[in-house]
């Protein structure tokens, strides 16, 4: 197993830059935590990280049958994922530009139940390509060929780990009004350092062989 943490730690870093990207999830997460209150929030986080899972799985079912019949396909997969990668880096990038009076403002909702609100976290993280094609490419990042399952384990368990603390972190922090402007005045900073980490990750995907 340590042989291959050479390989798994990038795709962690990858999974990081990618839930903490602002996005559907995390401004759904934000919204919700803003407009009803902590619980709110956290049944949200945990409806997205739910289907999170589900993407997880399903991508790295999809990559284990690549890897055993399909060299080229993974080949294919593994160039997508680092163009991917880069284009998030550029889409972070392009948001540090932007001036405050561009962002998208956050819509107060009205109050829904439990499992309202854990379904619209789950769709919403379900129908998101982002979170379909970013487990794609953390998969390929980390698992080379011939690795265990267990290799396989650790990314998804480590990843789906540190994206349920990000996600309820997200919906504790920005329960209060001011933690939503702290982050306002200090977002061209890590819009600018998750740009730099998503290209880092992309052009590490792209350079690696298989």
């Amino acid at each position: 197993m340590i042989a291959y943490l050479p390989q798994i730690w990038p795709a962690y870093v990858a999974y990081l830059v990618a839930v903490l990207s602002p996005g559907p999830a995390v401004f759904t997460i934000i919204g919700t935590a803003i407009a009803q209150g902590r619980k709110a929030g956290l049944i949200t986080a945990l409806g997205i990280s739910l289907g999170s899972a589900t993407w997880a799985i399903s991508a790295a079912m999809g990559m284990a049958a690549l890897l055993r019949h399909y060299a080229l396909a993974l080949e294919i997969l593994k160039i997508a994922g680092g163009l991917y990668l880069l284009y998030l880096g550029w889409k972070a990038f392009r948001a540090a530009s932007l001036k405050e009076e561009d962002l998208p403002s956050l819509v107060r909702s009205s109050d829904r139940s439990s499992r309202q609100l854990f379904l619209r976290g789950y769709a919403i993280h379900v129908t998101n390509p982002k979170a379909i094609f970013a487990w794609l490419a953390i998969i390929s990042l980390g698992l080379p060929p011939g690795a265990p399952g267990t290799a396989i384990a650790v990314i998804i368990g480590g990843c789906l780990a540190s994206g349920l603390l990000i996600f309820t972190g997200y919906a504790i922090l920005f329960s209060t009004s001011q933690a939503l402007r702290v982050y306002r005045a200090a977002r061209r900073w890590i819009e600018g350092a998750m740009s730099a980490v998503y290209c880092f990750a992309g052009l590490k995907l792209l350079t690696s062989r298989l």
